[in-house]
């Protein structure tokens, strides 16, 4: 048995160009961070994400944002055969350091059109312990 390679088109010539189209950027959440009257703002594209598929959670001092697509297959053999699909399926995530002290409460978030609004807060303090004397015996 003789294996043919694909023909490839003019698609494949373009498309797999990583300078232009990177594979690893259809993968990631861009974000943009500032700070905002004692509050970090996070903005965070999840284009093509319901509401329902992002996840916000915090551990260990950190913010962690997961959101998930999946793509219809019968969809796919209904209208046709893909020549080149760039659209992502799947899971991603995206962690960030916002300090130990940061409790639930404290993050507040939003989205609308795509894009995922979180905000928390920057100058949340840890209460330290009183530092206390050992006795020694």
């Amino acid at each position: 048995m003789m294996l043919v390679p694909k023909k490839r088109s003019f698609f494949d010539e373009v498309f797999n160009d990583d300078v232009v189209f990177s594979r690893r950027e259809n993968k990631m959440m861009r974000t943009d961070i500032k700070e905002k009257d004692g509050n970090y703002i996070f903005t965070i594209d999840v284009p093509g994400v319901e509401k329902e598929n992002i996840d916000i959670d915090l551990e260990n001092g950190y913010l962690i944002v997961s959101s998930s697509m999946k793509k219809n297959v019968d969809e796919e053999e209904e209208n046709g055969t893909y020549i080149y699909q760039e659209r992502y399926s799947g899971e991603c995530s995206r962690s960030f350091y916002v300090g130990e002290g940061i409790k639930e409460d404290d993050v507040k978030a939003s989205f609308k059109n795509g894009i995922l609004t979180i905000s928390v807060p920057s100058n949340k303090e840890e209460k330290e312990e009183p530092k206390r004397k050992i006795q020694i015996d």
